[in-house]
């Protein structure tokens, strides 16, 4: 649940801190007072899109934090969190951002800098925001097919993996199946210009990590007069006018005469003695690279070119003489396929067609999964919409199957479309009245009905979402009476298994709030800004009447606000 909100320097806010508590939690007040900024904040804070316009007149930035806990640990933002790498301890995520007056957006995840896409990945598992124009979501055809999954859960999800991974498949195949077929003067082209670069490849004879071993011999001649004179005046003083080694000797042999005399001595001796034969062999080993040394100019010169060659293969075709080799050898398989394209397609023909069979069958499972879902589905709305007096409302999910076009694969004598969701269209329709046909949702539902149907359909995916909050922005818009009733009841019903705000103008919706904040508007100074106070019983019963008979209150409006609140309280012992 969003737990504490701090809010700075936001449009009309100086500074606000509200904190919210389990349940319902209605926000009321006049228009204009800022209710909707302070649901823009939330918005913000878990990845919506930013302005410079938000930061208030005469401020350098508008700051944005939350605090959100939350109990189970296999809640989705653990995981979310921990895919971008950051840590959630405690139960316990901090979300912060703040928006410049040049419109840039410094983003935080518990005290961790993250990037915006971060901010509202994250964000989007804790938060579930629904404005007055939510209702769009509905309208949308492309997104019934997402809601009718989202409905079906893990059931839908794991055959839609199975898909998925012969999908991937199918995708490869038909890409390759496109490359050779494609128009033939393009192909000639290709070929031309992968046979160029593989003859250059070829010509230059490369050799596996030849570029590393000739920068080590290049280092090597480049610093030939240091290494020769390093070496020559190591092997001087071990063998030389100093004599080291000799020295060496003459120690050892004068410890070795006392060496049986005590253990130290021993000791001492055996030190001496081994380290003489090592300094020997190191001199033998010297004199060895000294004879070897010799400096080549020609070999050299040879080296530079090289280099300078295999720089040039680099710059074209890899970062590596390994890697240049490694695309010779693909483009050289891709001119075998273009010089024996027949062959080559007719094979991948044959294993597309194999493969687009086990497509079919996998997409035929998740078809009739997602049909099945769709008719529980369609019952469990038209609970719903029973509760919110649309009784008489018929809902229907309808499938079709994706359009297929000439280019796509043929199975069993039928050309087919496949996406990665599968071969279902999926369109809800609704006839709102007796008699009237079912039409398409979007050209059917007017602004009430929508609100309803918004309603019903986030009370049964509230369930399955697992967000930590809900938010509501005046959903209730366009309906009244004992609509509006019935959708205060239904909204505090998705606040049992879910923490949700909501910004009402509805008596009937704020009567069943847990908690009530009433948002005010106040000039300090000459400067207008917006507080939050959290209302007493008898206060929550003036700000119900105010909401009922407008600017008079009268005894008689207080009596129907307490009778609204006891109603309410007896309707919420019974959920």
């Amino acid at each position: 649940m969003l737990a504490e909100l701090s809010i700075k320097n936001f449009a009309i806010i100086d500074e606000l801190s509200v904190s919210f508590e389990k349940g319902l939690t209605v926000l009321t007040g006049e228009t204009g007072a800022g209710k909707s900024i302070i649901i823009d904040a939330i918005s913000l804070l878990v990845g919506g899109r930013g302005s410079s316009e938000f930061v208030r007149h005469g401020t350098d930035r508008a700051e944005i934090e939350g605090l959100f806990l939350f109990d189970e640990e296999q809640h989705p933002s653990h995981e979310k969190a921990k895919q971008v790498g950051l840590e959630v301890e405690d139960g316990m995520i901090v979300l912060r951002r703040d928006i410049t007056t040049n419109g840039k957006s410094i983003c935080r995840i518990n005290g961790k800098l993250v990037t915006l896409a971060i901010l509202r990945e994250v964000g989007q598992t804790l938060i579930d925001i629904h404005g007055q124009h939510e209702h769009q979501d509905l309208m949308n055809q492309d997104r019934h097919l997402t809601l009718l999954d989202q409905y079906g859960g893990e059931q839908v999800e794991e055959a839609l993996t199975e898909y998925r991974e012969v999908f991937s498949r199918y995708t490869s195949l038909k890409k390759q199946l496109d490359q050779l077929t494609e128009n033939e003067q393009q192909m000639a082209h290709r070929l031309d210009l992968i046979q160029f670069q593989l003859d250059e490849i070829k010509a230059a004879n490369l050799q596996l990590n030849e570029d590393e071993e000739l920068n080590e011999e290049r280092l090597k001649i480049s610093n030939f007069e240091k290494i020769y004179t390093s070496l020559n005046d190591a092997y001087n003083a071990l063998h030389g006018e100093h004599q080291g080694l000799d020295w060496v000797g003459v120690a050892m042999n004068h410890t070795e005469d006392i060496s049986s005399l005590e253990k130290n001595y021993a000791d001492i001796s055996e030190i001496i003695s081994s380290s003489f034969y090592q300094l020997e062999d190191a001199s033998y080993k010297i004199r060895q690279q000294l004879d070897l040394l010799e400096f080549d100019p020609k070999r050299l010169d040879f080296i530079e070119a090289r280099l300078n060659e295999i720089n040039h293969l680099k710059r074209k075709y890899g970062q590596s003489v390994d890697e240049i080799l490694e695309y010779a050898a693909q483009i050289e398989d891709e001119i075998d396929r273009i010089e024996n394209r027949d062959t080559h397609v007719s094979k991948i023909k044959e294993q597309l067609d194999s493969v687009a069979q086990d497509l079919l069958v996998e997409a035929n499972n998740v078809s009739t999964i997602r049909r099945k879902l769709a008719q529980e589905l369609t019952d469990s709305i038209h609970h719903e919409l029973q509760e919110l007096y649309m009784a008489k409302t018929v809902f229907q999910i309808k499938f079709s199957v994706v359009n297929a076009g000439k280019n796509d694969v043929e199975v069993n004598g039928e050309r087919i479309k496949f996406t990665k969701d599968g071969i279902d269209s999926v369109e809800f329709y609704i006839s709102t009245n007796p008699g009237e046909p079912l039409k398409p949702l979007a050209k059917v539902a007017s602004g009430g009905e929508l609100s309803r149907i918004m309603l019903a359909l986030k009370s049964i995916f509230s369930k399955h979402q697992g967000v930590t909050s809900i938010i509501f922005d005046e959903v209730d818009t366009g309906v009244s009476g004992r609509v509006a009733q019935s959708i205060g009841e239904k909204i505090h019903a998705i606040s049992v298994d879910s923490q949700v705000l909501c910004i009402s103008h509805l008596p009937q919706v704020a009567a069943m709030a847990d908690n009530h904040l009433f948002i005010a508007k106040e000039i300090k100074g000459d400067r207008t800004t917006t507080s939050v106070l959290p209302l007493t019983l008898d206060e929550k019963v003036k700000e119900i009447g105010r909401m009922i008979a407008g600017a008079e209150i009268t005894s008689l409006t207080k009596e129907h606000a307490k009778e609204l609140l006891d109603l309410a309280d007896k309707m919420k012992q019974t959920m």
